[in-house]
C-alpha cells in the first residue's frame, strides 16, 4: 500500500510538471521568444534545486517524506496558476522557478520513500515501479499539454495540468499516515557531503547520471524549438515527446528480464550508445513519423537508466543518508539542467538547432568510452 500511494502521488505531480514544462516553452515561442529565451526558461526549472537539493535531502532524512511531497505538489500547482493568470514572458520566468523547485522536492522525496519500502532485494523492483510512474507522467504530461493548447489555448492549458498537482496534494494530505517514516538512525550521522563524495562507486553513478540527465533535458528543450521551426502544431510536438516517454515505459516493463542477464554498467553503456546515434541523426529528419520513431528509440535507451542508477546509488550510499545522496544527485543534475539549456540555447539562437543535437552527441561519445571501463 505505501508503494502504491507513492506511485500515485508521483504520477500526479510529475504529470503536472512535465506538462507545464512543455507548455512554458510553447507559450514562450508563441509570444515570440528566441531559442536563447526558451533556454533561460528551461534552465530556471532547475535553478533553485541546484542550491537547496542537498539540504532538502538531509531534511527528508530527518523529517520524512510527507511534508516535502505536499509542499512540492502545491508549488507545482501554484506555478501553473500563476502562468494561467499572467501569460507573459515575465510571469513565465517566475512560474518556471516555482514549478521546477516543487517538482525537484517531490522527486527527492519520492525516490527516498521508495528506497525505504521493503528490503534491499526489493529495491530493483521498487525502483522499476517508480520509474514506470515517471514514464507514465512524462508521456501523459506533454501530450495533455499539447492537446490542451490546441483545444483551449496556451493559458488554460496550465489550469489543466495544474489540476493534477492539486490532486496529488489532496492525496498526500489524506494518505499521510501510510507513507514511510524517517529512519531514526539517520539523525546520528555526521553530515559532511565530502564523505559521500569520497565513495568512488557513488562518484561514478553521479557522473553518469549527470550525463544522462543532460541528454534527457536537451531533448525535451530542443524538440519544441526544432518542431516549431518545422511548422509543427503543439499537439504534434507533444506527440513526439510522448513517443519518447512511451518508450521509457516500455523498456522499464521489460527491464527486470534484462538485469539478471546483463550487468548494470553494460546496460547503461548501451543506453548512451543509443542516445549518441539518435542525437546525431535527429536534426537531419523532418518527417513527423520518423521524428516520433527516433524519439521512441531514444526513450528505449535513456528510459532503462534511471532504475539502474538509483539501485547503484542506494547500494553505494551509507545507511541513513539516502536522502542526502539523492539530494546531491539532484543538485548535480540541476546544475547540468541549468547550464546546458543556456549554453545550447545560445548556440541554437546563433547557429540553429542542428549543432545543439550534434554537440550533445559528441558529449555522449565520451560517456560511452567511460562506461566501457566500468564493465
Amino acid at each position: 500500500m505505501p508503494l502504491a500511494l507513492v506511485i500515485a502521488v508521483t504520477i500526479l505531480t510529475h504529470l503536472a510538471f512535465a506538462g507545464a514544462r512543455v507548455a512554458v516553452a510553447l507559450l514562450a515561442l508563441h509570444l515570440g521568444a528566441s531559442a536563447l529565451v526558451v533556454g533561460v526558461l528551461a534552465a530556471l526549472f532547475a535553478a533553485l534545486p541546484m542550491f537547496f537539493s542537498v539540504a532538502a535531502g538531509r531534511a527528508i532524512d530527518r523529517i520524512g517524506v510527507v511534508k516535502p511531497m505536499l509542499v512540492g505538489a502545491l508549488a507545482v500547482a501554484s506555478g501553473c496558476v500563476a502562468a494561467f493568470a499572467w501569460p507573459t514572458l515575465q510571469a513565465l520566468y517566475a512560474a518556471s522557478v516555482v514549478i521546477g523547485s516543487g517538482a525537484m522536492l517531490s522527486h527527492i522525496a519520492s525516490n527516498n520513500a521508495v528506497g525505504a519500502i521493503g528490503t534491499p532485494p526489493d529495491r530493483p523492483r521498487n525502483f522499476t515501479f517508480i520509474s514506470l510512474a515517471f514514464s507514465t507522467a512524462t508521456f501523459a504530461g506533454p501530450v495533455l499539454a499539447g492537446l490542451s493548447i490546441d483545444g483551449l489555448g496556451h493559458a488554460r492549458a496550465f489550469l489543466v495540468v495544474g489540476a493534477f498537482a492539486l490532486a496529488s496534494a489532496a492525496t498526500i494530505a489524506f494518505g499521510r499516515a501510510r507513507f514511510p517514516r524517517p529512519a531514526r538512525a539517520a539523525a546520528r550521522h555526521k553530515r559532511r557531503m565530502i564523505d559521500l563524495l569520497r565513495v568512488r562507486p557513488l562518484r561514478h553513478v553521479l557522473a553518469v547520471g549527470a550525463l544522462i540527465a543532460m541528454s534527457w533535458e536537451i531533448f525535451v528543450f530542443a524538440v519544441p524549438i526544432y518542431g516549431t521551426g518545422l511548422g509543427l502544431s503543439a499537439s504534434t510536438i507533444g506527440a513526439i515527446l510522448g513517443a519518447f516517454a512511451a518508450a521509457t515505459f516500455v523498456v522499464r516493463v521489460i527491464l527486470p528480464t534484462l538485469t539478471p542477464r546483463l550487468r548494470e554498467w553494460t546496460l547503461i553503456g548501451v543506453a548512451l550508445g543509443i542516445a549518441l546515434a539518435v542525437f546525431a541523426v535527429f536534426p537531419l529528419v523532418e518527417q513527423v513519423p520518423l521524428l516520433m520513431a527516433l524519439g521512441f528509440v531514444l526513450g528505449l535507451g535513456l528510459g532503462m537508466t534511471q532504475p539502474l542508477l538509483l539501485s547503484l546509488l542506494y547500494a553505494a550510499t551509507p545507511e541513513g543518508r539516502s536522502g542526502e545522496a539523492v539530494g546531491i544527485r539532484t543538485g548535480i543534475l540541476s546544475l547540468c539542467q541549468t547550464a546546458m539549456p543556456l549554453f545550447f540555447g545560445a548556440i541554437g539562437a546563433v547557429l540553429g538547432m542542428a549543432p545543439v543535437f550534434w554537440s550533445m552527441a559528441l558529449v555522449l561519445a565520451g560517456g560511452v568510452a567511460f562506461t566501457r571501463s566500468r564493465r
